[in-house]
């Protein structure tokens, strides 16, 4: 197998017969084999009952992983990379806002270079709102800063790879995944394309605002320090300002004396440190919260059932199989 493609899917019952369509369109005469791993990720709609349409039929080389619930994009990601079979891998989403004929150039790309082992996309236009932009911006202006490794802005999950580059991604232990991050460290040789995404062929997008916010926390706490050196920041300044406030206070005490207590200094005093104090510990605390779920040992997730197209393109089923920590 030469190519294999990942899809994530939740919630993409409309959207998963038109992507295979799309790819069987966009690879023809390619002259090399391919295959579509399709991670249904928990879907509460008739994705799965699709899937398995697909992965009867066979029209091109399917095979789906079901998950027992949802466990999130990242650990779809996880599962289709332990499941691929290509020397190159691919990440695509299912809504066809990245396009089949995009990871046929980088396939090009790559046979023609090997000195590169990934072709990543970044989306030169988005069709963002101006605060969604706004924030997304500032995120990768701060993680950059922050981490010592180097995100591309508006660069995506959406590349395609070596097979080395895979193992080197699925030896990574880790249980909170931040896929961006994660390509990142690892490094390789990456060359970046700018990509226009498309309109979503059916459905709505499963990114909220919130999930952004908690996946861009995720993402810093995962591949930077620099928030708990901010605490110790924060504590020493507090410290020093203190200790030039008690300087003034006693200079003022014997040279011009306190004639009214400082009632309104106390309590906005209080109420900073104590702020500061609650700041700091919550940035402690997420900390110690990714210890302790990491320190559970748990499974990146659980496959309720996994469907495996054969070497001669028939199918095989496995049933009720669940997938270990890494």
């Amino acid at each position: 197998m030469k190519l294999s493609m990942v899809v994530p899917c939740y919630n993409e019952e409309e959207n998963v017969a038109a992507f295979q369509a799309a790819v069987i369109e966009a690879f023809q005469g390619c002259n090399y084999s391919y295959e579509l791993i399709f991670i249904d990720d928990g879907s509460h709609d008739g994705t799965l009952q699709a899937l398995k349409k697909l992965y009867r039929v066979q029209a091109c080389p399917v095979s789906v992983v079901s998950f027992s619930r949802n466990f999130g994009k990242e650990s779809g990601l996880y599962a289709g990379l332990e499941h691929a079979t290509g020397d190159y891998i691919s990440l695509i989403d299912a809504d066809l806002q990245q396009r089949p004929e995009l990871v046929r150039q980088m396939v090009e790309f790559l046979d023609q270079n090997p000195d590169y082992d990934i072709v990543a996309a970044y989306q030169d236009k988005r069709g963002d709102g101006k605060v969604l932009s706004f924030f997304k911006q500032r995120f990768y202006s701060l993680i950059n800063h922050l981490s010592t490794v180097k995100l591309h802005p508006d660069a995506s999950d959406f590349r395609t790879f070596r097979r080395s580059v895979a193992e080197g991604i699925l030896s990574l232990p880790e249980y909170h995944r931040f896929s961006k991050g994660i390509f990142a460290w690892v490094g390789y040789p990456t060359h970046f394309i700018p990509y226009t995404a498309c309109p979503r062929a059916a459905g709505a997008t499963k990114w909220s605002f919130r999930k952004l916010m908690r996946y861009a926390i995720d993402g810093i706490i995962g591949f930077s320090t620099a928030p708990l050196r901010l605490a110790t920041y924060t504590g020493l300044f507090s410290a020093g300002a203190s200790l030039i406030y008690l300087l003034v206070v006693v200079l003022q005490k014997l040279i011009w004396g306190i004639n009214v207590p400082g009632y309104a200094t106390i309590i906005v005093l209080i109420l900073f440190l104590g702020g500061m104090q609650l700041f700091c510990l919550g940035l402690i605390g997420e900390y110690v919260g990714k210890i302790f779920e990491q320190s559970k040992d748990r499974p990146v997730y659980l496959a309720r059932e996994v469907l495996v197209h054969g070497a001669d393109g028939k199918a095989e089923g496995v049933a009720n199989a669940s997938q270990t920590q890494p």
